[in-house]
């Protein structure tokens, strides 16, 4: 295990030495979201010379990038005579570049200014591919061909990858990640992502890799510590989704959504949905009741702690959103996306690295926070409509 963390600031120039002497690092890499990590080190001068606010953290595993982007909270300090004599310790929290990204709304007039957008216009892009979808939403909300005072510096679009499936999409004034993350779940379940190119952070798409013949986890293999494994009913099997009244209109658009195989196997739940749009002229209606059927799939959550080996190591032969299996103790075998890696790390005990896989709902976040963001994104629905 090699671990080295290097300060930038916003211009991506290396500030001084790699931060020595940390005590811990525990950094967690998620599938289509910001990441999220904090280093606890010694409060030295020289450290805390490069903790100043916009500057960025670096986290390099074994010569790989692991995480890079802002640091949210560059110094927490601590000291105590009582357990730290010396110059105290100081915690950082930092991120990677989508967290960047997450900062912005989606302006349904993107090309004018904040004073010039018309309180009954939305942003529309119809049966479009989906890389082609979010590559121009965050080109136009935070990339170069943003305005001016939108762009986000030293950043770039990466060159397209080809990937994605059509889908549409119908937005204004919500988080620009939620649109984007909607987008990728209906358009193939495409992945996005931000990687440093030398002088420039790029923001690209990308097809997650089908590895479950290559990237196995089990106890035979000797490339896990651990496991938990739950299997829970789907939220929602039938997703009944409503198109927006209309002043003089005769009739309301109604569309189904249904995953019959899970109805089958489970039994029928149903899901009220508003849409957001008039009709299904452009598939708004289709691709709203889509994304909200993902999300409430069957979830499978699997939590493994995983030991790198010559032949599969996280971050190099297996990564986000990659499709990879994993056998239980009792003969079960699941193969899913990896939703989240995270890395932990002492200086005594070594590194531990934990992979999510599962569906959507997957994930190691609280249920509040999940709740949280479901209701966000309604309402957000209803506080547009006019």
């Amino acid at each position: 295990m090699t671990i080295q963390m290097l300060i930038t600031d916003k211009n991506l120039s290396v500030q001084g030495d790699p931060l020595t002497g940390w005590t811990s690092v525990d950094a967690r890499t998620v599938f289509n979201e910001p990441a999220s990590g904090t280093a606890v080190l010694p409060a030295t001068p020289e450290i805390m010379e490069q903790l100043q606010p916009g500057n960025r953290m670096m986290l390099i595993r074994d010569g790989v990038v692991w995480a890079e982007g802002p640091m949210e909270i560059p110094t927490d300090y601590s000291w105590s005579v009582a357990q730290d004599p010396g110059v105290g310790t100081v915690t950082v929290n930092f991120s990677d570049d989508l967290a960047t990204l997450a900062g912005y709304i989606t302006w349904p007039e993107p090309a004018s200014a904040w004073s010039a957008q018309h309180g009954n216009t939305w942003r529309q892009i119809n049966t479009a591919n989906s890389e082609s979808i979010i590559r121009a939403l965050v080109n136009e909300n935070c990339g170069p061909g943003a305005l001016s005072a939108r762009r986000i510096p030293n950043f770039a679009l990466d060159t397209a990858a080809g990937v994605g499936t059509a889908t549409t999409v119908r937005t204004r004034f919500e988080p620009l990640l939620e649109v984007a993350r909607r987008v990728a779940i209906d358009g193939g379940g495409i992945g996005f992502r931000t990687q440093r190119s030398g002088t420039a952070i790029r923001f690209g798409c990308y097809a997650p890799a089908d590895r479950t013949g290559t990237a196995r986890f089990s106890l035979g293999l000797g490339n896990l510590r651990s496991l938990s494994f739950k299997a829970s009913a789907p939220v929602a099997t039938h997703v009944l989704v409503a198109g927006t009244e209309t002043e003089g209109a005769t009739a309301r658009a109604f569309v189904e959504r249904a995953d019959t195989a899970a109805a089958a196997l489970w039994w029928r739940t149903e899901a009220y949905l508003d849409g957001g749009a008039d009709t299904d002229a452009n598939g708004e209606l289709t691709a709203a009741g889509n994304a909200e059927l993902a999300e409430g799939a069957a979830p499978v959550e699997l939590a493994t702690a995983t030991v790198d080996t010559p032949d599969l190591r996280a971050g190099i032969d297996y990564g986000l959103g990659d499709r990879v299996t994993v056998a239980l103790p009792h003969g079960l075998e699941v193969a899913d996306l990896v939703r989240s890696i995270h890395l932990q790390a002492t200086p005594d005990s070594g590194e531990y690295v934990t992979a999510v896989v599962g569906s959507p709902a997957a994930t190691s976040d609280p249920q509040m926070v999940r709740l949280v963001r479901t209701l966000t994104r309604r309402l957000g629905r209803l506080s547009t409509r006019r």
